[in-house]
């Protein structure tokens, strides 16, 4: 709680009326300024629905959990990933008899484009490397330790390091055992979120549009045409770091995405030995089937930008305008920031109490801000 004190300026015994209205203007005042500072008294209800639950919370009864050995070679893990159908993996060292790092898709791209050369030239790296190797060669003696979180934590926590780190993937370590219990991500939480958020008060600001709320990327986007190759889309992923390149045509309108999870197919399909195909040749091995590019506008709301995101079970919607002319990205990372982050502050203002206390020489009003 915080205060403020005003004093009577006469010394009489009793309350003056200057003295209320001073109260009543100071009162005004500081509600005024909390009501624009704090607009919604619940705005921050997601902030303390991620403090009061644990990353233990979302373990599934069951799920499947690959781990590889980091003397594993890199062409038999990425097989592995695609085989049980995940997209990342920890590492465990069995020298050093705990876990390292982790394996995933952005390996495998960070290793074609390093190490490809033509159709002609067989991979060598990739095919004959072991994990350790690669990740001597990659990391260069700048090893980091494992970003990992306790199942005790809260999900707040996890959001947090998620977002801190700049990873989508945190596993979930057991303190006592070493043991990895899962791997939580972007969507895992917001799924988990979803299933409460109609049992919450819910916060004015989910009715607030994308450009209200600034929320997304909008620019410098990162885009590829259907006749770039896929060499140059894969230097696209390592220079820019992003998860997903809108495809446009030439008018800019948006007719396919090329994420980083389509990469993957060609491990499932062991065509890596030619990266000079075009971006739309490679999307023709999509082992799923394709619903289309889920798009958005700014003047939607951010309550059903989130209902887009978790029914569609993707990780970005791409931000278009009238003519479907590519504007920007919105992705989960973005979500969670917004929910839990940027509206995180404690301290609403709820109300106003004005006690008054009197002596022989003066009047005190206290005003507590509670």
């Amino acid at each position: 709680h915080c205060f403020s004190v005003h004093r009577c300026t006469s010394h009489c015994k009793c309350l003056s009326t200057s003295c209320l209205l001073c109260a009543l203007y100071i009162a005004y005042s500081l509600w005024i300024h909390y009501i624009h500072v704090f607009p919604d008294p619940e705005y921050n209800v997601y902030t303390r629905f991620m403090k009061s639950h644990r990353c233990y919370d979302l373990v599934p009864t069951s799920s499947k959990l690959v781990v590889f050995d980091t003397s594993l070679q890199v062409k038999k893990a990425f097989f592995a990933l695609v085989s049980n159908g995940v997209r990342a993996a920890p590492l465990w060292d069995s020298k050093k008899q705990c876990f390292v790092g982790m394996l995933t898709i952005t390996d495998f791209i960070n290793i074609l484009h390093r190490y490809y050369k033509s159709p002609l030239v067989q991979i060598y790296e990739l095919e004959e490397h072991k994990i350790e190797t690669w990740r001597e060669v990659y990391l260069q003696g700048s090893f980091k330790p494992l970003v990992s979180i306790s199942p005790n934590a809260s999900l707040y926590d996890a959001v947090s390091s998620l977002l801190k780190n700049k990873i989508h993937r945190l596993p979930v370590i057991d303190p006592l055992t070493g043991n990895t219990l899962y791997i939580l991500t972007h969507k895992r939480i917001l799924k988990f979120l979803k299933l409460f958020i109609s049992e919450m008060p819910k916060p004015a600001f989910l009715s607030q549009t994308l450009e209200e709320l600034n929320i997304g990327t909008f620019e410098k986007i990162a885009v590829v045409r259907a006749d770039t190759p896929l060499y140059t889309a894969l230097g696209i992923f390592v220079d820019q770091r992003v998860s997903a390149l809108p495809v446009v045509d030439d008018k800019g309108r948006v007719v396919d995405i090329y994420s980083k999870f389509d990469v993957i197919n060609l491990a499932a399909e062991k065509t890596y030995n030619n990266l000079d195909v075009t971006v739309t040749k490679a999307l023709q091995h999509r082992s799923q089937y394709f619903e289309g590019v889920l798009t958005c506008h700014r003047h939607e709301t951010l309550e059903a930008i989130i209902n887009r995101l978790v029914e569609a079970e993707v990780h970005r919607l791409v931000v278009v305008d009238e003519q479907e002319v590519v504007k920007g990205i919105v992705s989960l990372s973005d979500i969670l920031q917004a929910l839990v982050l940027t509206n995180g502050d404690e301290g609403v203002c709820s109300r106003i109490h004005i006690q008054t206390c009197r002596d022989d020489y003066n009047s005190t009003l206290i005003l507590y801000i509670v």
